[in-house]
């Protein structure tokens, strides 16, 4: 197998090498036998059953067509995967510590009841701790709810990090993160932590203290620099209409117990005005872009959700293997990390791995121009916000020019004229730069990761897929069924505005990066179109069962019934074959499939109503719609015993698999005793469609469980009698399509 060593010169050492994995050739030939099968079901649908059954054979026609352009636009994915190895130990024999490049961190936060700010203080934490050079490290945080709560739980990990951080580098701490490492470190009594833990249960509870009751209290502010801070918040502030509020809480000129310098960790509530759009995430991202500029103006970016937390002090010491190699260096726009969750379950019950699109798309996409951004866990170029590789987009404000070095240490007194400006919900209206368009993370599409990196590979840049033994990074996952659907249902209806847009992956993407690079990002945006073949074979082939009707080959007499099984079990089993080859099990493949199939009849779904409601009638039935990051300890304890736990009194978003449920059950009782038993019906004439429907069924056993549980893990009754009554109105309102 070929390996290739990356290295700037022969004296040089080498920073990282890459091989291609070996299933790659394996998909090469397999993907044009498939392909032939795939045309030759075409063939069969338009010459064969067309003439016979038009409505049905054209919704057949209309449901594998969507299957074929999504299977074709994941083979660039399976085209050239590759697998990356960085030679830490080779970055300081390029380059000393003293001349890293500066790095400043993004961790964005926007209500303190759904995103704790406990929770966000340790991600702060995690990064702090970070093994470099603190004088080159500045963590900014984004606080877009403008809490108190929010600045007030900062204010108290700024005085733990100077305990923290001394005790990580003296006792060699891999996990960095206080809570876990309080919390799941078996050896914990070998440790020398009795008073820093007594200080961070203090935090802790103070922080905690302030969400419950709402408001800080006086007595938690007792020094004069928290009293200027609150002071910014004027009694007529509100989440969204308060000035720009930014406070320095520590800076490179504070000193840690031992003395060390410490990183800067700097608030931000970007100024917010009633009636003034904000742009969601992807605002409040560039006012850090913006006011961070003014500030310390870092060649390298980290952003991290709040929830997300780092595992691995010498992560940004492995980025340097990419950042530094003169070879790579030039176009590098980002380094993406996997996105690799706390807290699932040994069966992965909700499919939250997500192997197929957080792990083998990005190893695919590494192959080609490089990986699509997740939005967290990813180590960006500055330069790669403002226009393409080889021309720097115009900037109105010449202190914003990514090139520009700030010598001069911060101060507890930043250029706030300055910040003002650029922070203030006015600017991109009146500047000429185009934020949002050209410059900055790009608007248009709630999910702004996916959006940004596709218009930065049309411009030129490449990005790198940096999947280390030991996860650099960790994040919550959700426990319960309801809070993950309705998160799926924002990425799909964010899918869906760019895949309507004039940035359409399948024309501007292919014309721009060629058929695999855009094929890629189409396949992405094709997501979640799945739903429309899904929610077609989830219901006609039981429909067409309760109206005795069949729309497949016979299974004995017919050969063209091959296809089927053939296109059938070689999708699902390479989809499992890759599974295992990125370390999974077939337990967990199963679940993912599961999973797959409920958002696409579920989320969706109702993402394709949201975008239709918004884009024809001008309205939306939801915000940001912002996940929850509290779990519920009962919520928790049902998810590790591997229950369903739906998660709310009346799921409506449930209704759509509830439905798939109810007829495929129902179907396969009718065409299993009626038509086969009583009627005598040859069952060869129908067995596809009881396949099918027995596949359903056995899908949608958590849905049954629920049903005729009698305790809180029961799926809600109004949910079962609604999809029960569709499917009634369902089946009458298809009476006249098959008896026709």
């Amino acid at each position: 197998m070929a390996i290739n060593n990356v290295a700037s010169a022969a004296a040089v050492p080498p920073l990282n090498t890459y091989r291609v994995v070996r299933r790659a050739y394996f998909n090469r030939l397999f993907a044009p036998i498939y392909f032939s099968a795939v045309a030759a079901l075409f063939y069969h649908h338009i010459h064969t059953l067309l003439p016979a059954a038009v409505v049905p054979t054209l919704l057949l026609i209309l449901a594998d067509f969507i299957f074929a352009l999504i299977w074709l636009t994941n083979q660039s994915f399976r085209y050239r995967p590759l697998i990356r190895r960085e030679f830490v130990e080779n970055v300081e024999k390029v380059s000393p510590p003293a001349d890293f490049p500066a790095m400043d961190v993004f961790i964005c936060t926007a209500d303190p009841f759904k995103e704790p700010p406990i929770a966000t203080a340790n991600a702060a934490l995690s990064v702090l701790a970070y093994d470099y050079p603190p004088e080159k490290l500045s963590v900014y945080v984004s606080d877009d709810g403008g809490s108190q709560l929010t600045i007030f739980a900062f204010m108290e990990a700024a005085k733990f990090a100077a305990h923290w951080l001394p005790f990580c580098r003296r006792n060699g701490v891999l996990d960095r993160h206080p809570e876990m490492f309080f919390g799941s470190c078996k050896n914990l009594w070998l440790w020398p932590v009795g008073g820093i833990k007594a200080m961070y249960e203090s935090m802790k509870t103070r922080a905690e203290r302030v969400v419950e009751i709402g408001k800080v209290p006086q007595e938690y502010i007792t020094e004069e620099f928290q009293r200027e801070a609150f002071s910014k918040w004027t009694p007529d502030s509100t989440k969204h209409d308060h000035p720009t509020i930014l406070q320095v809480l520590m800076q490179n000129n504070d000193k840690d117990t031992s003395g060390a310098p410490l990183p800067n960790l700097i608030y931000l509530a970007r100024e917010k005005k009633k009636g003034v759009p904000h742009q969601f995430k992807a605002g409040a991202q560039n006012a850090l872009l913006r006011v961070s500029a003014m500030i310390t103006n870092s060649p390298l970016i980290l952003m991290m959700d709040s929830d997300y937390i780092s595992t691995d002090p010498i992560t940004v010491r492995r980025i340097l293997c990419y950042f530094l190699d003169p070879a790579i260096r030039p176009t590098l726009a980002y380094v993406q990390f996997p996105q690799i969750y706390m807290g699932l379950n040994k069966q992965d019950l909700y499919g939250n791995e997500c192997k197929k699109w957080m792990h083998a798309g990005p190893h695919g996409g590494d192959g080609l121009d490089g990986p699509s951004c997740v939005g967290t866990g990813v180590f960006f170029a500055r330069r790669c916000f403002y226009g393409s590789p080889r021309e720097l987009s115009p900037i109105d404000v010449p202190e914003m020019n990514p090139d520009r070095v700030i010598e001069k240490p911060l101060t507890s007194q930043p250029p706030m004229d300055l910040i003002n400006k650029v922070g203030g919900c006015h600017f991109e209206a009146q500047s000429k730069c185009q934020w949002g368009q050209k410059i900055g993370f790009r608007y248009g599409s709630l999910i702004e990761d996916y959006l940004t990196s596709f218009q930065m590979h049309m411009d030129g840049w490449k990005t790198v897929w940096c999947n280390p033994e030991r996860p650099a990074f960790k994040g919550e996952t959700p426990c319960t069924l309801v809070s993950l659907l309705v998160q799926i249902k924002r990425w799909g209806l964010g899918f869906l505005e760019v895949l309507y847009s004039k940035y359409c992956p399948l024309f501007v993407g292919i014309k721009n990066l060629g058929f695999l690079m855009g094929g890629a990002y189409s396949n992405w945006a094709l997501w979640p179109l799945s739903s429309v073949p899904f929610t077609i074979y989830a219901f006609l082939p039981a429909l067409a069962l309760l109206h005795g009707v069949s729309i497949f080959p016979k299974v004995s007499a017919d050969p063209w019934f091959l296809l089927y099984p053939f296109l059938f079990l070689a999708a699902y089993g390479y989809e499992m074959f890759e599974f295992c080859c990125l370390g999974s099990n077939p337990i967990k493949w199963w679940n993912a499939q599961r999973m797959f199939m409920i958002w696409c009849t579920s989320s969706f779904n109702f993402a394709h109503f949201e975008f239709w409601l918004k884009t024809i009638l001008g309205r939306t039935t939801t915000s940001f719609g912002l996940t929850s990051k509290v779990n519920d300890a009962e919520h928790v304890r049902c998810y590790e015993r591997g229950e369903f736990e739906f998660g709310a009194a009346n799921p409506t978003i449930l209704v759509p698999p509830t439905m798939a449920a109810v007829v495929s059950l129902v179907a396969l009782v009718q065409g299993a005793a009626v038509e086969v038993g009583v009627k005598g019906r040859a069952w060869e004439e129908i067995g596809v469609q009881l396949f099918l429907c027995a596949f359903g069924v056995v899908n949608s056993f958590p849905f049954y469980k629920g049903m005729v549980r009698g305790d809180s893990l029961r799926l809600p009754t109004s949910t079962t009698v609604m999809a029960s009554l569709f499917v009634v109105v369902l089946y009458a309102a298809t009476y006249f399509v098959f008896k026709s």
